[in-house]
């Protein structure tokens, strides 16, 4: 990947309550361009531990704290354990099935939006859900945006947020329908796009933060050979 040059500047945020880890502090260190950067630059960035919130880059800068790793998989070494395969057979069997496209139908997303945030985190600073919310996370002026749709027949049970880079996929956030939870969603959504990172030739993808005192987040441990950036270092955990 080429060099991207470019000026940077950073701001830091004051501490706060974690978001994960009780009775923790935490801040992040946020990107603050003079104009919108470049996908490329991005890329970059992911491979220094930043994620992307709306139109803002950011990456945890905790004193006391270096819990948050994010974690990369490369699709072609990736392989499905074996509840991995019985959970993909068990969703085919059920005539589940997959989309990726490239545009957003907000009149569809937001009532499971809404839905989910109300079971899945009604004791989180997202409840109640709003408009506003989903539509930071559906629209960045400088960067592709792909969504990953799973369906029941006709039904939309979940949606998956993600980026698109020249050489990546990083997920961004899935929700999904409180009745098709039995389908473990958020996992699924995780087995098909690294089917299609492998067919569309990407090195890696990407999946967020992994805290592992954080049992909301554990999941993303499940899937192997996989890579997690632990103080200034990618590390492999096979």
């Amino acid at each position: 990947m080429k060099a991207v040059s470019q000026p940077l500047r950073f701001g830091l945020t004051q501490p706060g309550p974690c978001s994960y880890l009780p009775g923790q502090q935490e801040q992040l260190v946020v990107l603050m361009p003079e104009e919108p950067i470049s996908p490329a630059l991005y890329q970059q960035l992911l491979t220094l531990n930043f994620r992307r919130s709306g139109e803002q880059s950011y990456t945890p800068h905790c004193p006391a704290c270096q819990a948050c790793q994010s974690v990369r998989i490369n699709p072609v070494l990736w392989q499905p354990s074996r509840s991995q395969r019985r959970l993909q057979n068990k969703a085919t069997r059920a005539n589940l099935a997959y989309r990726l496209v490239t545009t957003a139908d907000f009149a569809d997303y937001y009532p499971l939006f809404a839905a989910y945030i109300a079971f899945k985190h009604d004791d989180g600073i997202m409840f109640p859900a709003t408009e506003e919310q989903l539509n930071s996370m559906l629209k960045c002026s400088w960067l592709s945006i792909r969504f990953l749709e799973i369906y029941d027949e006709q039904q939309l049970i979940s949606v998956s947020i993600i980026d698109e880079l020249a050489d990546s996929y990083s997920a961004v956030y899935t929700f999904f329908s409180q009745q098709y939870q039995q389908y473990s969603p958020g996992k699924l959504a995780i087995i098909y796009l690294l089917e299609r990172a492998r067919q569309d030739h990407k090195a890696f993808v990407y999946l967020g933060y992994l805290v592992e005192a954080c049992q909301k987040m554990a999941y993303k441990a499940e899937f192997r050979p996989q890579q997690r950036f632990i103080r200034g270092h990618w590390h492999s955990f096979a």
